[in-house]
């Protein structure tokens, strides 16, 4: 019992210190300028985390991450999309959240924390861990994709390589 709850506690402290470096992160990333590539490569990073479901302990069936996905995609994300402005300063485009933002990410974690405890009962912590991560990737795909959109139309680019060669970064990585 001791060993749970510390593990429980290990788990909890971790969630919060992520959850301000997270915090920490989106401030430091709101002052510099959007780009496609900033905007596709965090999903496309996050994907990776999929690989945890090769280990049988993270598995739930397939209904319950098509659920938490669609969850994350068609109900969380919509705050995120609501509270993130794309605006142009000059010729560049930042990203323009209101206050109401960081409330969002805020209930978001905390929802996130309070409902581990209720599915804890029925799930291990890993398979906790794989829904809770479902549900995040849905949030976030729908969001950055939606904000993908907003950048096309703002910038008139079609794609990724257009928007790399006129903000110079191929030049850079040769």
């Amino acid at each position: 019992m001791f060993i749970m709850n510390s593990i429980h506690g290990i788990s909890a402290i971790g969630a919060i210190v992520g959850f301000v470096g997270v915090m920490t992160w989106r401030v430091r990333e709101g002052r510099t300028a959007v780009t496609a590539r900033k905007i596709l490569i965090p999903p496309l990073g996050m994907a990776t985390g999929f690989c945890m479901f090769v280990l049988p302990v993270f598995r739930v069936p397939w209904m319950w991450a098509v659920g938490a996905f669609v969850i994350g995609a068609l109900v969380l994300a919509e705050p995120l999309i609501r509270t993130s402005k794309l605006t142009f300063d000059g010729q560049t485009v930042m990203m323009q959240r209101s206050a109401v933002f960081f409330l969002v990410v805020t209930v978001l974690a905390a929802v996130r924390f309070f409902a581990r405890g209720f599915f804890d009962k029925v799930l291990t912590m890993q398979q906790t861990a794989g829904l809770f991560f479902v549900l995040a990737f849905g949030m976030i795909l729908r969001w950055r994709v939606s904000m993908h959109l907003e950048y096309r139309r703002m910038t008139g680019k079609q794609n990724l390589l257009a928007t790399e060669i006129e903000h110079g970064e191929l030049e850079k990585k040769a």
